[in-house]
């Protein structure tokens, strides 16, 4: 299709801001984008959408349009619903490198643009081919009834593909006919992940007992995604992917083009999904902030009692509750930019928590999870009334989470995805069945993380039963015994803080804090790392104790906790 045939359909909401003399460049595909260097994503021929979340300050602009230029792409288009008026920048910019330039309604849902783009290039390009997508398109717009499962059955029908939605886990979210086997699916997700992980473009084909599998990266591109990644790693943990049975090496460009399309609009269903959850996600949040701040447990309660119907609809008594805290970190370089561990962490353990025998979009509904800095807190509700108290005892009923069944079937792919340079730590509380034990929960589940995080490996995790040996035992410590076992170690620390001013103490903390990681720790104290060793070392003097062992790391944990 040519560029002058967007702007006569006025439902589009296209104007030109530049171009004129462009307008019968031939429009091949079409892709939304807010990186600032969005040219391994581009293969030429694309109308590229932006909402210009990239778009910091006005020398952005340049930079940006010479790359879109440089691959070659037919047009860009500008949303207009962030910023109002596109800025004079990149009217000048497009200008200079004679790249057609439109402004995008904000009543205008880049999806409407994206839907339309690929039914008429598939249309120009093979007949046939265009009556799968229309098809796919009306099925994809009626919502929930058609999905999909309608899209992945057209797919088996029309073009004798069988294809599968899988989650980065490996789950399946969507498939027509006989399911997929789970460790073949798991399998495939791992080989995605890593994958995508050497920064190879899709699709990635392999082959699993003498079957041809090809993966197309299915990614989270609308609107309601948020900011773009700077890092693959702030992405690759929450991207779904589309598995066909296939080998798409010797495709035509026609079949390949299709199945990117095809991708686009499962993206729709992945869209919806993530506006469905965000009425989940703050309850999670809401609940989150009130018991860090120490809210009434009233207050707290009044809270959960909102929360609980949306969680587990038709359910008459109030529920129990756990509480999950997970981690994703990944090693970098000083010169690097901070990751943005927190939203993928969100959507990873919305994923962990959902059964994995469990298939379909909408099989974490009764999930609420929310993040706080790099950290990932689930609020995850077990049907069933309040227990009798001589049955409180604080031990999960046996429907409760458990931490090592919680990581048993996505640790293989997931150690795909993090390589050598990522870790996730997950830790589970027991389940309480009140506001009151709702803050215990959460210190006890943190606290399990930071066991887990203790131990080697890529994907580890721990549960609430494992900290009996310490957290639950704190209380009951004699004063004189605590005042004995935190002067041994924290007073010869005070007392050189006082002469020196050598922050020893807030640094041991922080130390620990991070799971004696030396990149983060020196980042949180906005120190050299160097400076971090050198105080560590101090410490180390100081009290005769080693920080690289575990036992030491946990007794001054202890006397932390205890001062």
């Amino acid at each position: 299709m040519r560029l002058r045939a967007l702007l006569e359909n006025d439902a589009l909401g296209l104007r030109l801001l530049g171009g004129e003399d462009e307008l019968d460049r031939s429009v091949r595909g079409v892709m939304t984008t807010d990186l600032k260097d969005p040219s391994r994503y581009l293969s030429g021929g694309e109308l590229v959408l932006t909402g210009l979340a990239w778009l910091r300050e006005p020398a952005d602009a340049e930079p940006f349009v010479r790359i879109l230029s440089q691959t070659g792409v037919a047009a860009l288009a500008a949303g207009e619903a962030e910023l109002g008026d596109i800025p004079d920048d990149l009217v000048t910019a497009c200008s200079r490198h004679r790249l057609p330039l439109f402004a995008v309604n904000e009543s205008v849902a880049f999806a409407t643009i994206t839907e339309h783009v690929v039914r008429q290039v598939s249309g120009e390009r093979a007949g046939d081919l265009a009556a799968v997508v229309d098809r796919h398109r009306r099925l994809m717009t009626s919502g929930p009834a058609g999905g999909p499962e309608a899209v992945l059955d057209l797919l088996g029908s029309d073009l004798d593909l069988r294809a599968w939605v899988l989650s980065p886990t490996g789950r399946q979210i969507a498939g027509a006919g006989e399911p997929l086997d789970p460790a073949l699916a798991a399998g495939l997700a791992g080989e995605h992940l890593a994958a995508t992980r050497t920064g190879r473009r899709g699709p990635h084909r392999l082959t699993s007992h003498g079957t041809a599998y090809s993966l197309f990266p299915i990614r989270n591109t609308g609107r309601a995604a948020g900011p773009a990644a700077r890092d693959v790693r702030e992405t690759v943990l929450s991207d779904w992917l589309l598995a066909v049975e296939a080998d798409a090496g010797d495709w035509p460009a026609a079949r390949l083009d299709l199945l990117q399309g095809v991708t686009q609009l499962i993206s729709v269903e992945r869209d919806r999904r993530d506006a469905a959850r965000t009425v989940r996600r703050r309850l999670a949040q809401e609940v989150l902030e009130l018991v860090q701040t120490g809210a009434a447990p009233a207050e707290i309660a009044a809270r959960l009692r909102v929360a609980a119907p949306v969680l587990l609809p038709g359910l008459g008594a109030a529920p129990h509750w756990q509480v999950v805290v997970a981690r994703v970190e990944w090693d970098q370089d000083g010169g690097q930019a901070p990751i943005e561990a927190g939203p993928v962490t969100q959507a990873l353990l919305e994923e962990i928590l959902v059964d994995p025998a469990t298939a379909g979009a909408e099989s974490a509904d009764r999930i609420a999870v929310a993040h706080t800095g790099d950290e990932a807190i689930a609020l995850v509700p077990l049907a069933g009334g309040p227990l009798p108290e001589s049955e409180d005892d604080g031990q999960a009923p046996a429907l409760g989470l458990h931490a090592d069944a919680l990581l048993a079937a996505v640790r293989a792919p997931l150690s795909a995805g993090l390589a050598d340079d990522g870790r996730l730590t997950l830790g589970v509380s027991a389940a309480v069945h009140s506001a009151e034990g709702l803050r215990g929960a959460l210190e006890e589940a943190r606290h399990a993380r930071r066991v887990a995080a203790a131990r080697p490996g890529r994907v580890c995790a721990a549960g609430h039963h494992e900290l009996a040996s310490h957290v639950l035992l704190l209380p009951f410590v004699p004063d004189d015994v605590r005042r004995a076992f935190t002067a041994r170690l924290l007073d010869p620390l005070r007392d050189y803080d006082r002469r020196h001013r050598a922050e020893l103490i807030p640094t041991l903390e922080a130390f620990l804090d991070c799971d004696g990681s030396w990149t983060r720790c020196a980042t949180r104290l906005h120190l050299h790392v160097n400076t971090l060793r050198y105080r560590v070392g101090r410490i180390e003097q100081l009290t005769g104790r080693d920080l690289s062992r575990l036992e030491d790391k946990l007794d001054f944990f202890l006397a932390l906790r205890m001062s």
